[in-house]
């Protein structure tokens, strides 16, 4: 299998290193989910992982809750509800979508404030080996002590500082040795809650939270980091730069780094600030989940795309269509043989995960299998099934995967 590594910026041929896949998506910001944009990624991860599963591989996939966090804290003082009712309120909203839309749901979904010990041990590492620096009860990730920071973005440090500033970033905050350095761990304001630590009470900055939980539960080095394409930088790149100082012989943090990409409407992209969210439950009122997860199936995780509500419309009827063919009647001919179409799926997605093309061939297997010409399609109704359950698609299932239920449901347990 092929696939596009941002840290090379390159497709490159894709390998477990050890015997399990290990992959870690990083989740959302429970303060207003499902937007058409986090379904894109969850989905595109999804049939990923549904494919590395079909082809024999074991996966080991996490995915976080960014469970504390200033737009948390704002956006609860907003409404008027406490911050940890809030993100449980919108959490369960994700988690419905996600059953809603047949996502398989991830081994280990661990909010953020269960491991703020581990947060501390790892602050306290980085604070060890010279990388970081505390002041005031804050404590700083410094980018000149790490030369390599920016090596997944690659963009001049001039405009780090633009997008970090739209990101979230305090370039004036007279704590810092430079204005590009991030906070990881905030001391307490009024009225936030707060842990203790070492530099007083307080909570973890946003990057420390990804890096520490994937080491925590996939290992030093994992196989695939993902997420949508605006977490680059600073995220991502922030992630490389709080686990790399603190491993052996210049091993990497991520093997491959997978980003989809920015879903766009009204002709910008879809954002919070702008308020153009097309959101997955009021789609689910008018279309299919099935339809839904073939409408976002036809996009390439890696390709801009705007919003049509006409291409849901084509996607609800070639829904029908498959439907209709995988419950087709027998003839009694000769069988259909769907070993073409086979190859010719496997081969879309393995080539960085192609998934217009391999749609392309289960809508041209499902139009053999419904000519009229009392061919034997048991064979290639099994191979169709098999091709639409990588596309997380239920047919004429009345209801999602039992695994998709009960997976989501025990990690819905720590949200109620």
């Amino acid at each position: 299998m092929k696939l596009y590594n941002a840290l090379s910026q390159q497709i490159e041929t894709f390998a477990p290193a050890g015997e399990d896949v290990t992959i870690y998506v990083c989740g959302i910001t429970p303060y207003d989910t499902t937007h058409l944009g986090h379904a894109f990624t969850y989905t595109a991860f999804d049939i990923l992982i549904r494919y590395l599963e079909q082809q024999g591989y074991s996966v080991r996939y996490a995915q976080n809750v960014t469970d504390v966090d200033d737009d948390i804290l704002r956006k609860a003082k907003e409404v008027g509800e406490p911050w940890d009712r809030l993100v449980n309120r919108w959490t369960t909203h994700f988690i419905e979508d996600m059953q809603s839309l047949n996502v398989r749901p991830p081994d280990y979904y661990p909010r953020a404030t269960e491991v703020i010990d581990d947060i501390i041990t790892t602050v306290q590492n980085l604070l060890t080996v010279g990388v970081a620096y505390e002041a005031n009860g804050n404590v700083y990730f410094h980018i000149n002590s790490w030369p390599q920071y920016g090596k997944l973005c690659r963009i001049e440090r001039a405009e780090m500082l633009a997008v970090a500033n739209e990101r979230g970033n305090k370039p004036d905050d007279p704590h810092k040795r430079d204005p590009l350095d991030f906070v990881l761990w905030q001391a307490q304001a009024l009225g936030e809650p707060a842990w203790d630590s070492p530099w007083g009470p307080g909570r973890p900055g946003w990057h420390i939270e990804c890096s520490t939980l994937s080491t925590r539960f996939l290992g030093d080095t994992i196989d695939i980091h993902g997420g949508g394409g605006d977490l680059i930088f600073p995220h991502h790149e922030s992630e490389i730069a709080q686990a790399e100082p603190l491993m052996k012989d210049e091993a990497r943090f991520t093997r491959f780094w997978l980003h989809t990409a920015m879903v766009y409407h009204e002709g910008e992209k879809m954002s919070k600030s702008l308020g153009n969210l097309v959101m997955m439950r009021d789609l689910l009122q008018t279309w299919s989940p099935d339809a839904l997860r073939l409408y976002l199936g036809s996009h390439h995780y890696r390709a801009i795309w705007g919003y049509h509500d006409g291409e849901l419309g084509q996607a609800a009827q070639l829904v029908e269509k498959l439907c209709s063919a995988v419950t087709a009647a027998s003839g009694d001919g000769s069988p259909l043989d769907p070993t073409t179409a086979q190859t010719a799926f496997n081969r879309a997605m393995a080539n960085d995960l192609n998934t217009p093309a391999a749609l392309l061939v289960l809508e041209d297997l499902a139009n053999d299998i419904l000519k009229d010409d009392h061919q034997d399609i048991t064979a290639a109704q099994q191979v169709l099934r098999e091709m639409s359950h990588i596309f997380g698609l239920r047919l004429d299932a009345t209801t999602p995967e039992s695994r998709v239920i009960t997976g989501w449901n025990e990690h819905l347990k720590r949200f109620k």
